[in-house]
């Protein structure tokens, strides 16, 4: 009779999805389960939405568009789902086919700037790729190719034979800023952009993360060689007019965003390693301009980026103090979750 319970057993496992069984094992994709269940418990609320906690518990496209990736690399369709369902409802309301970029729990309505924020279409869509390809869903990449056909069509700019990506429709170009065009410097998601061209085909994106990557190579601010946050390009780069001229929380993601496209270059990895080391294993923000620090974050989120940095020059072991995920607040709580997920997958040595 033991043959037949093992013919049966085998039989069941055939039958069984793939991802039933990654949940009965309690592994999920390069993000775990355990580790996406907390980040959800704290951060994802029953109406679909990524909730900003150091931030008046608003949401907007960036925190939708992590979500949505993270729930892809959790392999979770259900949860994939619901975020898709809030972000789709509420936020995608502009005629260009663009997100909302901010939606208030307080306020009615709850969307109180209808501007996009490019880094979260960005996120949006990639995501939506992701799950299209990975779950075999048409109406995800259907979705997915309409926002980066609006992204090309709107938030792109040629300019001194440069594609630069504009941080938003309104308010960032040429002859909407005396020190137009300005841009942030870490709203290039390198990986995303051979995703959104399998969906919306266009020689752009190799030339916009081409050009993506000189910048970052050529703004080299300051006593520490740092980007600012928000970059004038009408002339040399500069800090751009009206916003702190620092190496602050837009920026610090950009190491992170290189090592998961496997971007960047040594002499630039090390660069942004010396630049934002801080006391002990803390990463600093700082002005760009005289180099002072401004900041020691010392949460795992944010130190978890300096020990990317180390792991892929280095080869050096992630601590044990931030290898276990522990949710804290939303932003760093994200680039923890999307930092373990990129050692797991491409830099196993490092664990």
């Amino acid at each position: 009779m033991m043959w037949r319970a093992a013919l049966l057993a085998g039989l069941f496992a055939l039958m069984t999805p793939a991802s039933s069984a990654g949940a009965a094992a309690g592994q999920g994709g390069s993000v775990s389960l355990e580790d996406w269940a907390q980040y959800k418990t704290r951060f994802l609320d029953p109406g679909g939405r990524i909730i900003d906690d150091a931030n008046g518990n608003v949401s907007h496209s960036e925190g939708q568009g992590y979500g949505l990736l993270l729930s892809v690399l959790a392999d979770n369709p259900p949860d994939f789902a619901l975020i898709w369902s809030f972000t789709r409802r509420e936020l995608l309301l502009r005629d260009d086919g663009l997100a909302a970029w901010k939606w208030s729990p307080s306020e009615r309505p709850h969307v109180i700037d209808i501007n996009n924020a490019t880094d979260g279409d960005i996120l949006i869509a990639y995501a939506l790729v992701l799950a299209g390809e990975r779950w075999k869903r048409q109406d995800y990449l259907q979705a997915a190719s309409r926002i980066a056909k609006a992204l090309l069509d709107n938030t792109l700019l040629d300019h001194g034979g440069r594609t630069l990506l504009l941080p938003g429709v309104s308010g960032f170009g040429v002859t909407e800023r005396a020190d137009g065009p300005v841009v942030n410097p870490s709203y290039w998601i390198f990986e995303a952009f051979p995703a959104l061209d399998r969906v919306a085909p266009s020689p752009r994106w190799k030339k916009l993360s081409d050009d993506g990557l000189a910048l970052l190579n050529a703004v080299q601010l300051g006593p520490r060689k740092l980007a600012a946050d928000w970059v004038s390009l009408k002339t040399m780069p500069k800090p751009a007019q009206g916003f702190p001229a620092e190496y602050g929380y837009n920026a610090l993601r950009i190491p992170l965003y290189l090592a998961r496209a496997d971007m960047g270059g040594r002499d630039l990895m090390a660069r942004l390693r010396q630049g934002t080391a801080g006391d002990g294993d803390a990463l600093v923000l700082s002005d760009v301009s005289t180099g002072a620090v401004q900041t020691n974050l010392t949460d795992p989120g944010y130190r978890f980026v300096n020990h990317i940095l180390a792991c892929v020059l280095d080869r050096a072991v992630i601590p044990d103090s931030v290898k276990v995920f522990s949710p804290t607040q939303y932003y760093p709580s994200t680039l923890h979750l999307l930092g373990l997920s990129y050692v797991k997958e491409k830099r196993p040595e490092c664990l």
